[in-house]
């Protein structure tokens, strides 16, 4: 498996069952659960598809395009903590940002670029 992707389950299972015939499908979602439990595999929801897994260890964040679902590794920054009291009794376990879009392949080629003052057009009252 590439390094950098971020592989479903059943593409784990595929790469697994191509060295080892003889895996099951149940040990390879049961070892996916125990590593996401244990913290070394980070489970990447995207929406209306199937979970992904991040194996890199390095902390980071991603980018999932709204078109072809490809999760994308953006550089770690800290996300600023909410305000004191704001959460209740709610206990933080971790903060994970996801930016969503279009990846650089579904992105319009030539896109036009905004232009501020077209869009704040002043109203001559009169």
């Amino acid at each position: 498996m590439e390094q950098n992707r971020h592989p479903t389950a059943v593409e784990i299972f595929e790469a697994v069952n191509r060295m080892d015939p003889r895996s099951s499908r149940a040990t390879t979602y049961n070892n996916l659960r125990d590593l996401v439990q244990a913290g070394l595999v980070r489970e990447v929801a995207v929406e209306g598809r199937a979970a992904r897994f991040d194996a890199k260890g390095l902390l980071h964040h991603h980018f999932i395009c709204d078109r072809c679902g490809n999760v994308e590794d953006i550089e770690w920054y800290d996300v600023p903590q909410p305000v004191t009291g704001s959460l209740g009794k709610r206990i933080v376990r971790e903060c994970e940002l996801i930016f969503r879009g279009l990846c650089t392949k579904c992105a319009p080629k030539h896109s036009t670029k905004h232009d501020p003052g077209k869009s704040r057009r002043s109203v001559d009252t009169g």
